[in-house]
Order: C-alpha cells, then sequence, then structure tokens
C-alpha cells in the first residue's frame, strides 16, 4: 500500500516499456500514482495516462525553468486542463535559481499567478524550490498558501526551513536522496518532521535511491525510500507506508 506522490512517467526515459512498467505497479503494491507536469507540451500526456490507468491522476502545472515563455493565455490553457476530473493538484510550480533561468521576476510572476489558479480551482499545489528558500517562503506567505495546501517536493533545504514549511502546515516530499551518503541534511530533516506530514515520492526518473543510484528511477524503488524513514525515525516499515498513504490521500482528497 505505497502512494506515488511526484512522478514523470510522460518523461522520453520510459518510452520503451512505459505500459508495461504502469501496469507491473499494482502488483507491486503501488497503489496510486499522481504524475506532475512540468512542462505544457506534455500535459496532454500526462492527462491520457490518467484516463488510462485508474491508479493514475495528474497534476497541471508549468516548472519554473519552463515559465520563460508563459503569457495569460498559458493560464488560461492551464485552468482548462485543470478541470479535468483527475488533476488533483497544481504543479510542479515555484522557483529555480540553481538554473537561474529565465530570470527571477519572471518566475516570481508566474509561480504568483499559478498559485492564484490553485486557489481558484479549490487545488492543492505541488512545489519545486531549489536555491530559492526565501523568496519561495514569502511568495507562499503573501499568497496565504497555507489555506491552499501544499507538498514541498524533492525538499532540499534544512530544518529550519522545514520547521517554516511545517508550521504553515505544509507536507514535504521526500525521495532518494533520503538514501545518499551525502544526504545527511534530507536525512535530519526526516528525524525532524513529524510523519504525519512527510510523503513518499521518486521525481522518477530522476533521483533512484541507493543502491540503484545512478540508474532510471521508477516508482518500484520507493519501498527503499520507506525503509530508510522507518530506519531514521525508528518505527515500523509498515507504519511509514501507513502513515505516509494516508498523508497523500487526505492531501490530494482521493
Amino acid at each position: 500500500m505505497i502512494f506515488e506522490t511526484h512522478a514523470h512517467y510522460e518523461d522520453k526515459a520510459f518510452d520503451e516499456d512505459r505500459d508495461e512498467l504502469l501496469a507491473s505497479l499494482p502488483k507491486n503494491g503501488i497503489e496510486y500514482v499522481v504524475n506532475v507536469g512540468s512542462e505544457a507540451e506534455t500535459l496532454d500526456k500526462i492527462l491520457e495516462l490518467a484516463d488510462k490507468y485508474p491508479y493514475c491522476y495528474a497534476a497541471v502545472g508549468i516548472h519554473p525553468s519552463n515559465t520563460g515563455s508563459m503569457d495569460e493565455g498559458t493560464l488560461a490553457w492551464l485552468e482548462k486542463k485543470a478541470s479535468h476530473k483527475k488533476v488533483v493538484a497544481i504543479g510542479e510550480i515555484g522557483l529555480d535559481y540553481y538554473w537561474d533561468s529565465p530570470d527571477r521576476q519572471t518566475q516570481k510572476k508566474w509561480f504568483t499567478r499559478q498559485m492564484e489558479l490553485a486557489r481558484q480551482m479549490s487545488l492543492p499545489m505541488i512545489i519545486h524550490s531549489r536555491d530559492a528558500a526565501n523568496d519561495t517562503y514569502q511568495l507562499m506567505k503573501e499568497a496565504h498558501a497555507e489555506e491552499i495546501g501544499a507538498i514541498i517536493h524533492c525538499f532540499g533545504y534544512g530544518t529550519e526551513q522545514a520547521r517554516q514549511y511545517l508550521n504553515m502546515g505544509f507536507y514535504l516530499g521526500i525521495g532518494g536522496v533520503v538514501t545518499f551518503t551525502n544526504g545527511r541534511k534530507l536525512q535530519e530533516v526526516v528525524a525532524f518532521a513529524p510523519i504525519e506530514q512527510l510523503v513518499l515520492e521518486t521525481d522518477c526518473p530522476y533521483l533512484a535511491p541507493v543502491p540503484n543510484r545512478g540508474k532510471r528511477n521508477s516508482s518500484l524503488n520507493l519501498t527503499y525510500v520507506a525503509q530508510e524513514i522507518a530506519k531514521i525515525k525508528n518505527i515500523p516499515y509498515e507504519k511509514v507506508l501507513e502513515i505516509t498513504y494516508n498523508n497523500a490521500k487526505n492531501f490530494y482528497r482521493i
């Protein structure tokens, strides 16, 4: 009973065996998958997967690195896509100062506008934030994002930033990095955060956990993430699966 809160099965990395892999997930304990949008060009593929597989759901949004070509027409188009019956969130949206492209003002503008869309559509948000902790937090505060709800996807900051987001009632998305030898910061966050505010994710095909680090990731690797969380928090593995599953179901209202 595992809930995959953040996957990209529309990605080209799955072109050769996408259907075979997705069909295998329920047999391996993966009960739900949310495929998350990042660019306009792939949103229709994400919605097709949601239509095809009963256990697949969709999030629609434009990743900060892809906001350079956004305009109000894009936002109106996103609104139409968000009305699909299996869309459960707006995302992934946010700020990415690691790549720092497009410029920061453009990223901020469309992050704010997509948060407004989430509020308008009564959908929670999936937040991408990389090297942009303070600006992400400030914009979310200004948008009263605690009234909307959010997962801070692939959480990459320390415990102080985690405290800020946890105090706003958000969930932290925990993936393969927690198993890395250089993942100590995330391990400290997992130790610090209440398990009632953690969810499992892969961000596949990226960030495969140990022992498959460097290979193509898939939801089948979530067992390694859950085992690491169980070890850090000194609780049974089955308890991690149960609580994170319920967290995700509540968040996505499934």
